[in-house]
């Protein structure tokens, strides 16, 4: 079993790899702007997880996800050329959902800076219902008027 610090080195190295091959291989016309975005591997160094998003429309990420289905052996290839380790991991590419869940977190903080801006327009005029003294308690009447009959 092999160290975690070594696994990560290793996934960053075939994230490397595979995105080089990508770009001078593989030559798959279905294969979009893709972009690699992490390697995962795990610590027994059998499998190496690759995230990937690609630029374009639903049939694009659905092409490339085609084409490096189909390119897989290849890129195992080109990482087992390139590695030191005694077996070469198996590859799984997984489209990866940063962008979206981007697009949706500011998406969420838009709306909340509307509806912020809202509440201070209303609040701009406000004022309390019971005068600027609403929490003034009958205790602090009696000593505001012991502390007015002492001074007089």
């Amino acid at each position: 079993m092999a160290d975690a610090a070594r696994a990560a080195r290793l996934a960053d190295r075939i994230k490397v790899i595979v995105a080089q091959a990508l770009e001078r291989r593989i030559k798959d016309p279905r294969l979009g702007f893709i972009t690699v975005t992490d390697a995962r591997v795990t610590n027994d160094l059998q499998h190496a997880t690759l995230y990937y998003t690609v630029y374009g429309d639903e049939t694009q990420r659905e092409d490339t996800a085609q084409a490096l289905e189909s390119a897989k052996g290849i890129l195992r290839a080109e990482v087992g050329k390139n590695i030191t380790a005694r077996l070469t991991p198996t590859l799984t590419f997984v489209a990866d959902e940063i962008p979206a869940d981007a697009a949706r977190l500011e998406e969420l903080l838009r709306t909340a800076r509307e509806k912020d801006a809202q509440v201070a327009e209303q609040a701009q005029g406000a004022h309390y219902a019971a005068g600027e003294d609403a929490y003034r308690t009958v205790e602090d009447d009696d000593a505001a008027g012991t502390e007015n009959t002492s001074q007089a």
